[in-house]
């Protein structure tokens, strides 16, 4: 423990992850206080993408996923960790101000009647996350702020074949959260556009001048 408290003093800046704690206590309080949903999110599409219970794994990568590459980058790539600090803490603040002013859900779920392990595990997902709060997606904005920074950090510069496995992943998460109906497709698209927005209003803050500066096209 000593080792860990002598590095946070020397390295200062890891102190921005501690928001996601801030926002994990409003968004308990939101889920238990907050307004009901007023405003159901589906369009066409959500009526043809067939529940799927195997889609849960996928889902559930996202709880490694994301914690994986935020302790990467506060260790060995400081510029990408602020980077992907400041895209997912305005993202996730963002999504909350729109389900406080416009209390959004869902009204895709059905029975399931699978009896497999995934299918159990989709059951428990349901029991302890109502569909509520749902667009844009937390899920989905994260996972694509990842994605986003991998592609263009310095430490990760020339492998294309993390940035060709982050792309996978991050496809498979976010066609996960349709699949087990947990998102409408609209939730998907806000949360895509959101993380790239705040990923362009990073570079204009910073002038262009990002430190970790790699082109799109090399992040595919």
């Amino acid at each position: 423990m000593r080792k860990i408290f002598n590095w946070v003093q020397t390295h200062k800046y890891c102190l921005a992850g501690t928001y996601f704690f801030v926002f994990l206590l409003c968004f308990y309080l939101l889920e238990v206080y907050g307004p009901k949903p007023r405003y159901i999110i589906r369009c066409m599409a959500d009526d043809w993408i067939p529940f799927n219970e195997w889609f849960v794994i996928p889902y559930f990568l996202w709880y490694m996923w994301v914690p994986v590459f935020l302790v990467y980058f506060m260790v060995r790539d400081k510029a990408a960790y602020l980077q992907l600090c400041f895209i997912m803490s305005v993202g996730v603040t963002v999504s909350l101000l729109v389900y406080l002013v416009l209390p959004n859900g869902l009204d895709l779920r059905q029975e399931i009647m699978g009896t497999n392990p995934c299918a159990a595990l989709v059951r428990v997902l349901r029991e302890i996350d109502p569909p509520h709060h749902v667009c844009p997606s937390i899920h989905v904005s994260s996972t694509v702020a990842v994605h986003l920074v991998i592609g263009r950090a310095l430490s990760l510069a020339g492998r294309r074949g993390i940035r060709r496995l982050s792309l996978a992943v991050t496809l498979l998460i976010c066609v996960s959260t349709m699949f087990i109906k947990q998102h409408s497709l609209v939730d998907v698209v806000c949360g895509c556009l959101l993380s790239l927005a705040l990923g362009w209003l990073y570079d204009v803050i910073r002038g262009g001048e990002t430190g970790n500066r790699v082109a799109f096209t090399d992040m595919l």
